[in-house]
């Protein structure tokens, strides 16, 4: 079923392109909710705007509406059902959702659902009942009504109009009749009387007792909201209300009806909250509460529009749509009236609002809408890609290679474009994805278009990586180049945590925790030197297991530098260092650090001293005067006698004679910072 609009001009729009100017389709006029009469004619509305010829068509229930004699479609797009109709068994009933769709050359564009109700007679679903209270008490009848549309309710008392403005009506010690009316658009009934009883029985003290507080409800802006405070005590207690959260509740709008319920007219969000309603005995601050929570909904809003749009072949193009309700709006985008779905080259992200398309080609080009949808109602917004037909895009870059420089970075390198074309390019964009992502998780570098030599950083060790390139000019993007495969280096082990332990005068044992990652050990190499030398004896390999290893047959009473570094294939890790004395047997090493060579300089001197007293003052003796040698001369032995440790490695350079030497042969140097 369709119909042919050929009236109506086409709109201006923001689409760069001039084909797409022309072409925007918008609704006019859209099917809104409507109560349908059984064996009554029934009209939706649907007028577009866009370029012609435009086609209309309608679904229900999602489906495609069956054509029938009964069912039309007019000239100007609008549904015509002759006799609405409900069937025993539901199938052929015409209640449901209604849209309609209208199509150009350019796309199609799907209105908001309307939902079509069945009138229906007015049902009770809450029966007044009689009852009898004591004169200056409350009674209370609750009337509640099921129907489509909502029922108007109306009271009489003694067959008169209940006047419910007169907070002073008190009635009379007599038998009192009440009706219950109900008034529709379609039907119009009375509820037999129901009868009130007033008795004279004598007054007494009574605390104030809320009979009905205020219920949780929940509207849409604009409605009008009740909540009810009934309130019975002897004296009548005071009926007043606030707002749980301190805020004033306002004047306008605001009007409390009868002796306590409160009616808010054309509510806002600002209106939601929780309501306290509280009786108050007059004179004393003696008090009863009840809480009620007005939730307050608003249909979806756009404070963004998506942008209609001209995108050359092999480009992207982004389209956003924010909208804002309560409660928060649910996005889905739809591309020609159909629901959109990511994809290799669809992503759809900050919760659907922006929408992304990559390598576009004439298959992209459609109208996508934005539908934003809550319980309170639904929105749509539209826009439309145009994609243009370039016929001067350059050529996909060739020989594209890549090689693993380090364990973060890979090079790229790539041809030299033409020179016929060379001139038309302005810059290039690397493709990034690890092997076995999803290409939303894709980055890109921009490059120059004078460089075919790119080094890309950060990346991760041992990782595959899959990329490819792209040359643009002013028209828009190339093809891609072939894609290529390369995986980072591996990374090195990172340094051995080490201690030592002096077993005896000539054996240490090297202790050592196994490095954490990145980096997977392969074992380990130990090597040590007899301070003042400078070469190492030849290291030591042990299994990626071991974790202690001991050093025997050394001199007594020397210092040694105790050097142990991890290594992969990949390479050797930054090494552990420690300084060790054998002057004493049971005397541990002190920990050098984990530092390069190169960076190790001195940090602190620690004075080990186990021969007495007199050796302790002279220690400190030589530390304070060691630099002033004119001071010393006096006890320095011949030169044969005197003991030097060179200041390489960060050592100290000690100048005395032989009982000098053995007074500071305890001396560790740390060499960190």
């Amino acid at each position: 079923m369709y119909a042919d609009l050929r009236s109506k001009k086409p709109r201006t729009s923001e689409c760069v392109h001039a084909s797409c100017l022309a072409s925007e389709l918008s609704f006019i006029l859209e099917p809104s909710d409507v109560i349908a009469v059984r064996d009554q004619p029934l009209m939706l509305d649907c007028q577009v705007q866009g370029e012609q010829p435009i086609t209309i068509t309608w679904r229900k229930n999602g489906l495609p509406l069956p054509f029938s004699p009964r069912v039309q479609v007019l000239e100007n797009g609008t549904l015509l059902i002759h006799r609405f109709q409900k069937r025993r068994e539901g199938t052929d009933a015409d209640m449901g959702e209604y849209d309609c769709a209208a199509q150009n050359r350019y796309g199609l564009l799907v209105s908001r659902k309307a939902k079509v109700h069945l009138a229906s007679l007015p049902k009770f679903h809450t029966h007044p009942v009689s009852m009898s209270v004591n004169e200056g008490g409350v009674a209370r009848f609750q009337c509640q009504i099921n129907g489509i549309p909502e029922a108007t309710i109306t009271w009489e008392k003694d067959k008169e109009p209940l006047n419910t403005s007169d907070s002073s009506h008190n009635p009379l010690i007599t038998c009192q009749f009440y009706n219950c009316n109900i008034a529709s658009s379609f039907i119009y009934t009375t509820y037999s009387s129901i009868q009130l009883y007033v008795s004279g029985a004598p007054r007494i003290y009574k605390e104030p007792v809320i009979l009905s507080g205020p219920q949780n409800l929940t509207i849409t802006v604009h409605q009008t909201a009740i909540l009810e405070c009934i309130a019975t005590g002897n004296p009548r207690p005071i009926v007043s209300w606030s707002r749980l959260d301190g805020r004033s509740i306002g004047v306008e709008g605001i009007q409390v009806l009868g002796t306590g319920n409160l009616m808010i007219s054309d509510v806002t969000l600002q209106h939601s909250g929780v309501y306290v309603c509280a009786a108050n005995r007059p004179g004393t601050r003696m008090r009863r509460t009840a809480l009620g929570r007005l939730v307050v909904q608003a249909p979806p809003e756009f404070l963004q529009w998506p942008q209609s749009v001209s995108r050359p072949a092999g480009g992207s193009a982004v389209f956003t749509c924010v909208a804002q309700g309560v409660p928060d709006p649910h996005l889905i985008w739809l591309k020609n009236g159909k629901v959109l779905m990511p994809g290799q080259t669809v992503k759809l992200t900050n919760n659907n609002s922006t929408l992304a398309l990559t390598r576009i080609s004439s298959d992209d080009e459609a109208i996508y809408q934005c539908i934003a949808e809550n319980s309170a109602g639904t929105n749509q917004a539209s826009a439309r890609l145009a994609v243009a037909q370039a016929k001067d895009l350059p050529a996909a870059p060739q020989g594209l290679m890549a090689s693993a420089l380090s364990i973060n970075t890979l090079q790229m390198t790539w041809s030299p474009p033409p020179i016929s074309i060379a001139d038309s390019i302005i810059g290039y964009v690397l493709h990034i994805r690890k092997l076995g992502e999803p290409d939303h998780m894709e980055l890109q570098e921009a490059i120059s278009k004078d460089t075919f030599q790119h080094d890309v950083t950060n990346l991760q060790p041992s990782t595959t990586y899959s990329l490819y390139l792209k040359a643009y000019s002013s028209l828009g993007a190339s093809q891609q180049s072939n894609s290529v495969i390369k995986t980072t280096l591996g990374s090195v082990p990172t340094p051995p945590i080490c201690f030592t332990k002096v077993l005896n005068s000539t054996t240490v044992q090297v202790l050592w925790e196994l490095p954490a990652k990145p980096g997977k050990v392969e074992g380990f190499k130990l090597t040590f030197r007899r301070i003042p030398l400078t070469d190492y004896h030849e290291p030591i390999k042990l299994p990626f297991h071991a974790s202690a290893h001991t050093i025997s047959n050394l001199e007594p009473r020397a210092v040694y530098e105790i050097k142990l570094v991890a290594y992969n294939g990949n390479g050797e890790s930054d090494s552990s260092k420690r300084l060790v004395s054998l002057a004493g047997q049971g005397m541990s090493g002190k920990r050098l650090c984990q530092c390069r060579d190169a960076e190790a300089s001195l940090g602190s001197v620690v004075i080990g001293i186990h021969i007495g007293t007199a050796c302790i003052i002279f220690c400190v003796l030589f530390l304070i005067f060691g630099y002033r040698r004119s001071l010393l001369m006096p006890w320095a032995g011949p030169a044969g006698n005197q003991t030097i440790v060179p200041a390489s490695q960060g050592g100290i350079k000690i100048v005395g004679n032989q009982n000098l030497h053995q007074c500071l042969s305890h001396v560790i140097i740390n060499n960190c910072n």
